[in-house]
């Protein structure tokens, strides 16, 4: 079945600290979007953020909905960058719930809530969702042909939630080619069933044929060398944090496995580096437009 929010939990509920010590200042969780300008993972992560904000036609007066909003990242880019006045968002962890509370930013709320039960009391003039999409499909379910579908009916709520002619901001990881050893198959199977239990990767074609119903492409962007960067620079991070994760007990804790956290981060994330920079994976952005 689609992530419940047990299993969102284990990938994002570890402890807020232990992601900020190898994420961004912000904590995105997310592809950067490196250029000639933005050459730092923070600037990528601001520059990121400044692109889908671009696609949803985001300006200070419009009311905007960021669905899977992480730890606030994208949120606070909003608010104290791009100055809207009134900006939303919904995630199913709790942990992530409580830092956006913490940070208290001017005109945020936000909901612990699944995207399916969300009702918001007004149409939204744009909405961003980063990587949330990733959790909807289970590999049973692909298996079972139902991906599309679930797919279709993420977009079509969404589209219920805006005003006619809003735009989207999206962006999701994608699966590309299938490794040849056995053990790139058992890393790749390993990172969805221990570090991100209940969720799948769409590929691109999935989504195309997915939102077709309720929204027009308007601009598609792939950004593969991007996560791909971003994924090294927090490989780099979280290794010379080593000693401080230890010491606290994060690095200690077991996972569902048998292995501690410290050992299943270090796979995972050499295994993310090794999928983007070998085409098994790769992330796109997109401008949507809703079809009235």
């Amino acid at each position: 079945m689609t992530s419940t929010k047990a299993e969102v939990e284990i990938g994002y509920d570890i402890s807020n600290e232990f992601f900020r010590l190898w994420l961004d200042e912000r904590m995105h969780y997310t592809s950067a979007v490196y250029d000639a300008e933005h050459t730092t993972l923070e600037q990528a992560q601001r520059n990121k953020s400044k692109w889908l904000a671009d696609f949803a036609e985001v300006g200070p007066d419009s009311l905007v909905l960021d669905i899977g909003c992480g730890w606030g990242a994208n949120l606070e880019y909003l608010a104290l960058e791009r100055k809207v006045k009134n900006a939303h968002g919904i995630t199913l962890s709790s942990a992530q719930f409580e830092e956006i509370n913490a940070r208290k930013l001017p005109g945020v709320q936000v909901w612990c809530v699944d995207y399916r039960d969300y009702k918001p009391a007004a149409l939204y003039d744009g909405l961003v969702s980063i990587e949330m999409i990733d959790h909807l499909v289970s590999p049973a379910q692909q298996k079972e042909g139902q991906a599309i579908q679930i797919y279709r009916e993420y977009f079509n709520k969404a589209a219920q939630w805006v005003k006619p002619g809003a735009c989207f901001g999206f962006q999701a990881i994608l699966r590309d080619r299938v490794p040849r050893t056995r053990k790139d198959l058992e890393d790749l199977k390993f990172t969805a069933d221990v570090i991100f239990p209940g969720g799948l990767n769409p590929r691109m074609e999935e989504l195309v044929e997915a939102c077709g119903q309720s929204w027009e492409i308007v601009q598609l962007n792939t950004r593969r060398q991007d996560y791909g960067k971003t994924t090294a620079e927090w490989l780099r991070r979280f290794r010379a944090n080593k000693e401080k994760i230890m010491a606290s007990g994060w690095g200690t804790k077991v996972m569902s496995n048998g292995e501690t956290v410290w050992t299943n981060y270090d796979r995972y994330l050499s295994t993310c580096v090794k999928a983007f920079a070998n085409h098994w994976s790769s992330d796109v952005q997109m401008k949507l437009r809703k079809k009235d």
